[in-house]
């Protein structure tokens, strides 16, 4: 009897330890997306980008195809938003965080830009991978 308490009771101590960690990474993850929003929203293309991982094995997919490379998706972010106006004020509305595993979690949510040229809203799926000790976007599929 004393052998299933204790099972029992590590399991609950095991459980809490995967939930506290979950927790951590979920508020850092969050926090990553804030500071994207405080970039985009300064005309920072840049500062945005730190959210990213800085490889040309980064993804991107969203109107014009599939693009891979971080140097690639800020030049492309660039071109379609040259100037303050066309970027905007950007909020994000995150859905979802799930984790896929210990080191990775996928991320569901809106994104809204109210700006001069005309406002735009849609919908995006990211995927943070822990490398190296910081969290980042590995693949990002916006529409």
């Amino acid at each position: 009897m004393r052998k299933i308490q204790f099972l029992f009771i590590f399991l609950i101590a095991l459980h809490s330890c995967t939930t506290s960690t979950e927790k951590e990474d979920t508020a850092t993850i969050l926090s990553i997306i804030k500071n994207q929003e405080k970039a985009w929203s300064n005309h920072d293309l840049e500062g945005f980008m730190q959210g990213y991982w800085k490889s040309d094995s980064l993804k991107f997919y969203g109107s014009s195809g599939l693009t891979y490379g971080w140097n690639k998706t800020l030049e492309g972010y660039k071109k379609r938003y040259p100037t303050k106006e066309h970027t905007g004020t950007l909020v994000f509305k995150v859905n979802d965080i799930t984790q896929i595993e210990s080191n990775s979690y996928y991320v569901m949510g809106e994104y809204h830009l109210t700006r001069v040229v005309g406002n735009a809203n849609g919908v995006f799926m990211i995927i943070f991978k822990k490398m190296d000790g910081e969290w980042k976007i590995v693949a990002d599929m916006s529409c």
